[in-house]
């Protein structure tokens, strides 16, 4: 039997596929590669498709025995989500209808979905629990939720059991250094600080530092990319098990103020890594930390790799000798 992995090309997808194939398990990949990296990933069976193609995606369900899917494949920009809302409701949204009905049709009764904390949109508490309201402030948090309560009614009425994992900053790299983050263009904190040492910019901006936090500057959960591919593969054996549908936060349970990422970059890569401080961006809540205690105690996942400074050393040991991507 065969895992399914759809955007196993991109940044998560990718590190999900390594880990996988190093637990023995079969695995597909589909990618229509608008974002991923075929050089990411070494597996017998790559679809370059997009699964808004049902005919084509029908073919992958035809050819191979599939007992699960893991579902990455998605646009995932916020800021290009409120400029393009039509593109990831028609990618993010339709794109799930299609998948849903294709498994539906091959009788395949398991998926593991990649949801987002953007389904929380601004946190009435922290540390955010799962039964704590969902309203998101995005296009993309919107899709993904819309994704979520999909798959609730594909449960009741078609009895397909899924897993959404909420995931807050994902970050890090393989400890080989043979794949990591590439994006372009880049959003996230820690590979554009790294591309200061590099030579890529000259200087980080730090938007605001008069948050209520204890440096002014915003607070953010980070996890490292290998305990984001373990916790997806502690939910296929979870619902290998037979168990109900079911939604997990997964973070480290920390925050990390962006002075704080900055000045452990500068630790780690011996950078003096020049900051700028600008003005606050819109939308940006001061503290995003999660709780990660259901996923602990219900999955049995456990983060591996907590730290700052070992996602640091992680992302900076992929960028550093992969300074252009792949």
């Amino acid at each position: 039997m065969s895992i399914l992995i759809t955007g196993g090309a991109g940044y998560i997808g990718s590190h999900t596929v390594k880990y996988f194939k190093e637990q023995n398990e079969e695995v597909i990949v589909v990618d229509n590669l608008q974002s991923g990296h075929k050089e990411s990933i070494s597996v017998d069976n790559f679809y370059n498709i997009d699964i808004r193609d049902k005919d084509k995606l029908k073919e992958v369900f035809k050819n191979h025995k599939i007992e699960a899917v893991i579902h990455f494949a998605a646009n995932s920009l916020v800021a290009e989500s409120m400029k393009d809302p039509y593109e990831y409701y028609h990618n993010n949204v339709f794109g799930m209808l299609c998948l849903l009905d294709v498994m539906k049709d091959n009788n395949v009764q398991k998926i593991v979905f990649s949801s987002t904390a953007a389904t929380y949109g601004e946190p009435k508490r922290v540390p955010i629990l799962e039964d704590d309201e969902t309203n998101p402030t995005n296009t993309y948090g919107e899709t993904k939720l819309a994704m979520e309560k999909m798959m609730k009614w594909f449960d009741k009425a078609y009895g397909t059991k899924y897993v959404s994992l909420r995931y807050f900053n994902a970050s890090g790299a393989h400890e080989s250094g043979l794949i990591g983050e590439a994006h372009d263009p880049e959003t996230h904190l820690i590979p554009l600080i790294l591309q200061v040492p590099l030579r890529k910019r000259r200087k980080i901006y730090i938007f605001g530092d008069d948050y209520k936090t204890e440096d002014g500057t915003c607070v953010r959960d980070y996890i490292h990319i290998m305990d984001l591919a373990l916790a997806h593969y502690k939910a296929l054996e979870y619902l290998r098990k037979e168990n109900d549908s079911d939604i997990f936060n997964l973070g480290n349970g920390n925050g990390y103020s962006v002075k704080e990422v900055i000045e452990t970059a500068r630790k780690v890569t011996n950078h003096p890594i020049l900051a700028e401080v600008k003005e606050r961006r819109k939308g940006d809540p001061a503290v995003l930390i999660a709780s990660s205690e259901k996923a602990k105690s219900v999955l049995g996942w456990k983060p591996q790799f907590d730290s700052l400074e070992k996602i640091i050393v992680d992302a900076w040991n992929w960028h550093k000798n992969n300074p252009n991507g792949f």
